[in-house]
């Protein structure tokens, strides 16, 4: 009898931020995300030079955590979402841990993106959502073998979800998604006529 199983499993972890059971007031969150976003002048001049299609922090500002109180609450339930992922993922440390490397606001207006990237020299990625109206984009992942499928044809379109080669995650605000730094993905194009905002964040292995 034959036997079909799955194998090297992409891991993909979904919670609400305060899952824990510490609070961060969402609208202050948001009103912060934009007070940061209007006085960052290094942050809004890096966005025009690279033609960014809204503000980002990423170049700017990636140590939000120390400088701004709300911030350092969502780092310290970040490292509590991040060390429940490494259980799962079943990394061994041998004695140190993964640490914030770096914390960044997101702001797509209507018709931003984000383009299909990783995020190199880190363990794990993510992203908690701070404004997703109705209408936005969701985040789109791309399954780790996409580039060495060569001449496999397409799959049906109502292929079942692990065999999809892209999956699209709409979260909800105050969820956070990890995912391992090495899994492709993007944010598609804004449709909506709001924001979309979000925080993003890398940790490594110190």
């Amino acid at each position: 009898m034959s036997e079909i199983e799955s194998l090297f499993v992409t891991r993909l972890y979904r919670a609400r931020l305060t899952e824990f059971g510490e609070t961060v007031d969402a609208q202050e969150l948001e009103a912060s995300c934009y007070s940061i976003a209007e006085d960052d002048e290094a942050g809004q001049d890096w966005c025009e030079a690279n033609a960014y299609p809204g503000y980002t922090s990423y170049a700017s500002l990636t140590d939000l955590g120390w400088r701004f109180p709300i911030f350092e609450a969502v780092t310290k339930l970040l490292d509590q979402h991040v060390a429940a992922f490494v259980k799962d993922l079943c990394f061994d440390l041998d004695g140190r841990e993964l640490k914030l490397e770096d914390l960044w606001i997101n702001i797509l207006p209507e018709g931003g993106s984000h383009g299909s990237h990783i995020h190199p020299h880190s363990v794990i990625s993510g992203t908690t959502y701070v404004a997703m109206p109705e209408g936005t984009s969701a985040l789109k992942l791309e399954d780790p073998r996409h580039a060495m499928m060569m001449a496999a044809p397409p799959r049906f379109k109502d292929v079942r979800r692990d065999l999809k080669t892209f999956i699209y995650m709409k979260p909800d605000v105050g969820d956070v998604l990890l995912w391992e730094s090495w899994l492709r993905h993007e944010v598609p194009m804004n449709m909506s006529e709001e924001d979309r905002i979000s925080v993003s964040f890398n940790y490594n292995w110190a």
